[in-house]
């Protein structure tokens, strides 16, 4: 039993890193086909604030993904 508690944060670390990875990548791809789909002849402002926020925008779904992965290491 305890060799398998051991693992469990290894394991739940890769999923994370993994789930991570992807959520990234999808969010980038889907901010930066709505960036050049609706906001290639827009003025520059407007693509400033549109790219700040979209580059903020990711954090709080990281920040479920890395909460979810550290319960791991928390001891009961």
């Amino acid at each position: 039993m305890a060799d398998n508690k051991m693992h469990r944060p290894k394991l739940r670390s890769l999923i994370g890193i993994i789930l991570f990875v992807a959520y990234v990548t999808v969010y980038v791809l889907i901010a930066m086909a709505i960036g050049a789909r609706y906001l290639a002849n827009a003025h520059g402002a407007a693509q400033f604030i549109f790219y700040v926020v979209a580059g903020l925008a990711w954090v709080p779904g990281a920040m479920l993904i890395v909460s979810w992965m550290a319960r791991a290491y928390k001891r009961d």
